[in-house]
């Protein structure tokens, strides 16, 4: 068990200190602050992850759409050159 760089007998020992220092009435209310502030902070996370995943997908199918129209465009200019030739020879004078 790896956590932060510290592995459980360095984990054991900051626990003991912190027993000592806070004592055993403190350090159950220290924990559950410590973990509600963890968990803000994973839910803060996870939000702006959601938020930056909806964002990057809005701007994907933009990019796409405009993709779809421009070729539309293109082709609908191709096919009226083609289907008639006077209106080509007048857009361009």
């Amino acid at each position: 068990m790896n956590v932060f760089g510290i592995g459980l007998p360095e984990m054991g020992l900051i626990m003991a200190i912190a027993l000592l220092v806070f004592g055993p009435k403190k350090l159950p209310e220290i924990g559950r602050s410590m973990g509600k502030a963890i968990r803000g902070f994973q839910d803060a996370s996870k939000e702006f992850e959601n938020e930056f995943k909806r964002e990057s997908q809005q701007l994907e199918d933009s990019v796409k759409m405009n993709a779809q129209l421009e070729s539309g465009d293109s082709q609908a200019t191709a096919n009226t050159s083609t289907e008639n030739p006077a209106a080509s020879s007048s857009q361009q004078s």
